[in-house]
């Protein structure tokens, strides 16, 4: 049963749109839009997170490095830019044999080099990682040992690891893979844990492991330097390609360590020796390949 009241309206707790647009009538005039914010105004806001995103990409992700000499000829020229991989180290990557990684300057591997000194601008742009730096002290060779190995060079070579000759067709043409010279182009030397030993490709024209064996570390140089692995060679850019890792050192046997990893070997002619983003995830690829451009931290190759 209904009352008079009930006829021709809406049931109890229903409100209809025309009821909605009174009270939106009664309330008065919808508040107008906020004005826009000014291009000029946003500018400051926007080149601030890109230079915090920049940061923490050259910090944690990927940084590009220059290459100015030598020494890893022909894999890297003097002038090329590389993108060197700093994420998978975070997860307790360790550098492997054929890699070509970055590393901070061990023991004064660089001393006598010329190093620039770079007004306030440039320190700063350097620092966040949009152009080269004058100061950095880091250097980039191939792995050729780890923790366990041993390496060996007698003659002209081959290089030996752990008992097996390497066939290492990126080495310059015309070098032969070992140096015959009274200051370390002749050695035998076993790898202690937490090292590496390292080579240029440019065998005759490069500053490496085998030259600084009078150093602290033995010409070693520690896992914890290196900055990460170079994976792309980016500029120029008819040279862009991949750095993977060669075929020879994927060949059986090559594993094989010795147990007594924290000895050195003695160096023979009387050296003395005591006891580095989805690209990132590379690993192991044929040797092959052929660098976009970008602003880089220069990495000093070890001219000899």
């Amino acid at each position: 049963m209904t009352s008079g009241n009930d006829s021709g309206g809406p049931e109890d707790g229903t409100v209809t749109e025309q009821n909605r647009n009174d009270d939106q009538g009664a309330a008065g005039p919808a508040p107008q839009q906020r004005r826009q914010r000014s291009f000029w105004k946003e500018l400051p806001i926007l080149v601030g997170i890109a230079l915090v995103l920049a940061l923490l990409i050259k910090t944690f992700l990927v940084q590009a490095f220059s290459i100015p000499s030598d020494s890893m000829q022909n894999t890297l020229q003097r002038g090329d830019r590389v993108l060197v991989d700093k994420l998978t180290p975070w997860f307790g990557s360790e550098p492997d044999r054929g890699e070509v990684v970055v590393f901070h300057d061990p023991d004064q591997w660089l001393a006598g080099e010329p190093i620039a000194s770079p007004n306030a601008l440039q320190t700063f742009l350097s620092w966040i990682g949009l152009m080269p730096s004058a100061e950095e002290k880091d250097l980039i060779k191939r792995v050729i040992g780890v923790g366990g190995d041993t390496v060996e060079c007698q003659g002209t070579g081959p290089l030996v690891v752990n008992g097996k000759a390497l066939d290492e067709p990126y080495v310059y043409p015309g070098n032969t893979p070992c140096s015959v010279d009274q200051e370390g182009g002749q050695f035998k030397v076993q790898v202690p844990e937490g090292f590496i030993w390292v080579m240029g490709d440019h065998r005759q024209n490069s500053r490496d492991s085998r030259y600084n064996q009078n150093d602290e570390n033995h010409g070693m140089v520690p896992v914890d330097d290196v900055v990460g692995r170079a994976i792309v060679r980016a500029w120029p850019v008819n040279r862009w390609g991949t750095l993977p890792v060669p075929d020879t050192f994927d060949q059986p046997g090559l594993g094989e360590q010795s147990s007594a990893a924290g000895a050195l070997t003695a160096a023979p002619d009387g050296v003395a020796l005591a006891g580095m983003v989805p690209v990132v995830l590379w690993r192991r690829r044929r040797y092959a390949g052929t660098g976009t451009g970008g602003a880089a931290v220069t990495v000093t190759a070890g001219r000899r």
